[in-house]
């Protein structure tokens, strides 16, 4: 299981760690309208699933614009940010901040993303730092389960890993 702390205190993450070569696990998650979204209504597309505590906090809003600036130039990828925001804080921020190439998804009502992919953090109820690609085959191609929840993950790696494995 991946170890995680946040403000160096440690963390117990619930669920089961993804791994590399697992079949990516589905999910129910709330869009900002708060409709459903599941893994499987981006079926046949890439998908960048970038995991963050809290929108409103420095290193996680950050890493959804970077992610909202690269997706700009990422043929066939999906670029999803899930948090345990509320959908409409979600709907608020990403207005504020014109965030048009990122779909920030909730996880507030029953953890089912957090639960799938392990990472709950138990203590406070929100999710771990992490990056997870998911082919078009629903294969899980690259994880990073950030060890400490307030550093940014590795962009260069992931954007790399897209890039050569998309036609990004």
């Amino acid at each position: 299981m991946a170890k995680v702390t946040f403000k160096g205190n440690p963390m117990t993450l619930l669920g089961e760690e993804v791994k590399e070569g697992d079949t990516a696990p589905d999910f129910t998650v709330l869009a900002n309208d708060l409709s459903k979204v599941s893994l499987m209504d981006t079926k046949g597309k890439v998908r960048l699933i970038s995991v963050i505590p809290s929108i409103d906090t420095g290193v996680c809003a950050e890493q959804t614009r970077r992610f909202n600036e690269e997706a700009a130039n990422l043929d066939n990828v999906e670029v999803l940010t899930i948090s345990c925001d509320l959908p409409f804080a979600q709907r608020r921020w990403t207005a504020d901040k014109d965030i048009e190439n990122v779909q920030t998804l909730s996880d507030h009502k029953d953890l089912s993303f957090g639960k799938a992919y392990g990472v709950v953090m138990e203590e406070l109820r929100l999710l771990a730092r992490s990056i997870f690609v998911i082919d078009s085959n629903d294969k899980v191609t690259y994880t990073e389960y950030v060890s400490e929840g307030t550093d940014h993950p590795d962009y260069e790696a992931v954007l790399k890993h897209l890039k050569e494995h998309t036609n990004g």
